[in-house]
Order: structure tokens, then C-alpha cells, then sequence
């Protein structure tokens, strides 16, 4: 099946553009098998590695436990690696939390050689729509997959996976088929550890978020149209000062007259998902938004002066706070640990790794080992990273996260996948499903090697202490093993499947 779709016949890339060696892969070796030629296989995570340092306590140490929260979960050698980063626990802690806080100085080239085989995701926005949006939803699940396995830069990972659920957009809705790729691009994962101010004012001007939340028809008022409140709404609701943040129903509609005139392009070839200021259809008038008066005659920057205002507002700080605590400690988090967080947003004027920093330090993170029931998505890639899979992430793998009701792009309201463990109780099944089918190799384009992951650990219960981040007691002793059922068996365990 072709996923080349030209555009209304007007499509600039012919065979002949596209051809070449990749043509002469797909002759000799079938379509499918293309990619394998021209592009490596993912980094092999069990490579040469022996665990010289395991967990050697029967609670969950604070090693592993910051492993666990910080990325997808341990892959081999891992913990190991984690500890010899200074003398002290404390020093190869502080060292670990800074060099994922600062995800551009990790090498992270052999990830991102296997993502290249995904052509879209380099894409200028406008080329985007020669393509199928079948093809572009799955090489942008795929690569975020993989990356959530492979990368080095596990912390940008996990806060992709943050950001992706705070600025939702559901790809099946119009453009957002199209334009989702380069939302994750120039959004998410440009600004995930950057600067909440810029990455909000870079959502508010997605393209991809125009199109989701109606910004792009929001027009001032005339005899036949009123703006569109449904973009200012989730801004201030969800976004960023919570539903409990203050503002009023007046705040929503002056919000969204701040925001009038912006559109983008649809069905005009080059043009296609460009993001333009329309003077006409603005509404230029004054604005009161959360008592801060916004003068007459600004224009464009009307949007950067509201965004301003609620950026960085106590409310915003808060919310944000709670729902950084939520991920990273306790579905209910404890309000001191919330409070440390907010006062750290708010004082580095939302910059994400100073937030978190302060976050990761305090007690409450520290004590809340083993709190957090994994989602489908941080399951399967903790399960895949622990075993030391090879993956490519092929349609039998994400089709586990569609089961279990979490495929990557795919919510269809703004609020995003919930991240507490109640919604999510009813997976279990189809995480036994997937632990067992992992576990013997029957999962096409995924394969384990046990006996190489029992050498890594050197004992059974090495590998138990890889799985569970603590010394497993005497019933897992007897329980788990390094056979397939016995490796399902911790998979699917409830001291796995927390974090």
C-alpha cells in the first residue's frame, strides 16, 4: 500500500524524486524490508552489559526509585551505570537528575539514527500534506515509541509524554491528520524541558492547536459572527490557571476577543497549515483580563500580552505544580510538596528543569517509592526497556497501547490521558496478555533474548532485582524466574507494574 498522496494532483515528489537506492531496496528485498536495508536496528540495550550493581535492599532504593520516575523504567545496566556516577548515593543522584535536566549535552545519536528512517517528522508543514495521514500517525507513534525506549534523554521522554497530555490534540480531527507532526516537533518536544511561557505561546500558535480548539475561525464580532471561545477556554481551564483558577466566564470572552484574527491556511497547496495574523478580523478594542487592563491599538500582540498575564500567575504556578506532583509522586501529592514547586516555577519565571529540579529534591518525592500505577503507555516501554528488547514498534506492538486505551495521539477531548490509577484498572488483562506474548516472542518486529538478559544480571535474583528495583522475598523467590512464564510472571506483577 502506497501512503504517497499527491495533492489534488499538484504533488512535487514523483517516483523518480523518491527513488534511487531506496528503490533498489524495495526491488531486492520487497517494500517492507526497505527501511532495514538503509536504516540499523535499534541500539541493542543488552550489549556487553553486566550489571556490577544491583539493588541489595528489600524496599525500593532510592536509586532505583529516581530511575523509575525520571525515565520509562531501568534497562539493563542501568542502575549500575547510575551509581558509579559519583563516590556517594547522594553525589550519583544530584548527578543523574542534572544530566537528564540537560537532555542536549547526552549523545543521544544512536536513537535518533533509527528515527530517521521516518521521513515525515522532517518534513516542512506545507509537504506534510502529500502524504496519507495514515502513514504520518503511524511514523509519529512509532517514533515516539521508540524514542521512549531507546533514548538516552529519558527525562525529555517522559516530559514529551507530560506536555503531549497537557496540550492535547486528538489528530483525528481535520488538519490536526497532518498537522499533529509538526505540533510534536516544534511544540512538545522543542520546549519540553525549555520555558513554560515560550512553549505556551508556541501552542497558542500551533497550527495543529488552531485547527484542534477553533482558533483558527475566532473572528471579532460583526452582525453575523462572535469570537470563538473554545480555545480561550481550554487555555485558561487547562493550559494554564485550572478550573479552580479564578477566572470568570468575563475573563474567557475578553481572552478570546485577545485572540481574534488568527487563522491557517487550508486547501492552498504551498500554503497549506501556514499560521497567519488577519487585521481585519481582529478585534483591536480594550480588554480586561484577571484585572489587567490590555490598551486599545495592539494588534497582533494582544495574544503575547495575555499570555503574559496568565503565564506566570500564582494560579498557573499551582496548577502546573499539582499536576508535576501527580506525575512524579502521588496521584493525590501532599500540598508541601506542591507548594516547594510552585514557589520554584514562579521564582525562575516557568523555566521547567529549575521546577523540576526543585520537585526531585524534595522529601516527598523522595518517600513516595512505588506509589504510581503505571499507564499502559509507561508499562509496555518499561516492560520492553527491562527486558532489553529489539523493537520497531510495528503495528502488532502499538496495537497493545490501542487494547489498553492508550495510543499516542489519540484522546479525543483537550484534557489528555488521565494520570491516576483509577481509569486505567481495567487494562490489567491486556497487560497479562502483553507480558506473556513479549515474553515468547510472539509479538512481530519485538524480540527478547532471556538467556543474555539472565547473564546480564548474572543470577535469578539479579534479574529479579532488575525487575523489581529491590531484592524480590520468598514467595517472588519461588513465584518468578527467568523462563517465559516465570519473566510474564514479574511482568505482570504488581510490584512491576507500580513505579
Amino acid at each position: 500500500m502506497s501512503f504517497y498522496k499527491p495533492n489534488k494532483g499538484k504533488g512535487r515528489r514523483d517516483f523518480l524524486k523518491v527513488s534511487g537506492t531506496a528503490a533498489l531496496a524495495s526491488t531486492l528485498f520487497g517494500c517492507d524490508r526497505a527501511a532495514d536495508v538503509l536504516f540499523p536496528h535499534p541500539p541493542d540495550l543488552l550489549g556487553g552489559v553486566e550489571e556490577k550493581a544491583l539493588p541489595r535492599d528489600s524496599r525500593i532504593d532510592l536509586i532505583s526509585h529516581t530511575v523509575n520516575r525520571l525515565t520509562f523504567g531501568a534497562s539493563p545496566g542501568e542502575y549500575a551505570r547510575v551509581r558509579g556516577l559519583a563516590e556517594s548515593e547522594e553525589e550519583a543522584l544530584d548527578a543523574f537528575i542534572e544530566e537528564q535536566l540537560n537532555p542536549t549535552a547526552i549523545d543521544d545519536s544512536d536513537c535518533e539514527w533509527i528515527i530517521r528512517r521516518f521521513e515525515t517528522l522532517r518534513l516542512p508543514i506545507g509537504e506534510l500534506f502529500e502524504y496519507q495521514e495514515e502513514l504520518l500517525l503511524e511514523e509519529v507513534t512509532r517514533a515516539t515509541i521508540l524514542r521512549a525506549v531507546y533514548s538516552k534523554r529519558q527525562l525529555h521522554e517522559v516530559m514529551v509524554n507530560f506536555w503531549s497530555d497537557h496540550f492535547n490534540i486528538d489528530s483525528s480531527k481535520g488538519d490536526c491528520r497532518w498537522l499533529k507532526v509538526a505540533d510534536d516537533r516544534e511544540v512538545v518536544r522543542k520546549h519540553a524541558l525549555g520555558s513554560f511561557p515560550e512553549m505556551l505561546r508556541a501552542s497558542a500558535l500551533s497550527p495543529a492547536m488552531l485547527w484542534y480548539l477553533d482558533g483558527r475561525v475566532n473572528r471579532k464580532r460583526n452582525t453575523d459572527e462572535r469570537p470563538n471561545e473554545n480555545y480561550a477556554r481550554e487555555l485558561l481551564e487547562l493550559h494554564t490557571l485550572g478550573v479552580h483558577g479564578g477566572y470568570t466566564q468575563k475573563d474567557v470572552m475578553e481572552t478570546a476577543r485577545c485572540l481574534t484574527g488568527w487563522t491557517v491556511r487550508s486547501n492552498e497547496w504551498f500554503r497549506n497549515g501556514a499560521v497567519e495574523f488577519e487585521e481585519k478580523n481582529h478585534d483591536d478594542g480594550e480588554k480586561v483580563v484577571l484585572g489587567e487592563t490590555i490598551p486599545v491599538g495592539l494588534g497582533r500582540k494582544d495574544l503575547d500580552r495575555v499570555l503574559e498575564i496568565i503565564s506566570l500567575h500564582p494560579a498557573t504556578a499551582e496548577f502546573l505544580a499539582t499536576k508535576l506532583c501527580r506525575r512524579f509522586i502521588s496521584d493525590d501529592p501532599p500540598q508541601s510538596a506542591i507548594e516547594i514547586t510552585q514557589q520554584a516555577f514562579l521564582s525562575s519565571g516557568g523555566d521547567i528543569p529549575s521546577t523540576l529540579r526543585a520537585l526531585f529534591h524534595t522529601e516527598e518525592f523522595k518517600e513516595a517509592r512505588g506509589q504510581k500505577l503505571k499507564r499502559p503507555f509507561r508499562y509496555i516501554v518499561s516492560a520492553l526497556r527491562a527486558t532489553g528488547a529489539k523493537t520497531m514498534a510495528e503495528q502488532s506492538l502499538w496495537d497493545s497501547l490501542v487494547r489498553m486505551g492508550q495510543a499516542p495521539f489519540q484522546f479525543p477531548t483537550p484534557d489528555g490521558y488521565p494520570d491516576a490509577a483509577e481509569p486505567w484498572l481495567g487494562t490489567l488483562f491486556w497487560r497479562w496478555k502483553f507480558a506473556v506474548a513479549l515474553c515468547r516472542n510472539g509479538i512481530e518486529g519485538t524480540e527478547i533474548q532471556r538467556e543474555e538478559l539472565k547473564k546480564a544480571c548474572q543470577t535469578e535474583e539479579g534479574l529479579m532485582a532488575h525487575f523489581l528495583g529491590r531484592l524480590p522475598n520468598e514467595v517472588e523467590k519461588e513465584t518468578f524466574n527467568s523462563s517465559e512464564e516465570g519473566m510474564a510472571l514479574m511482568l505482570a506483577s504488581p510490584a512491576f507494574q507500580r513505579c
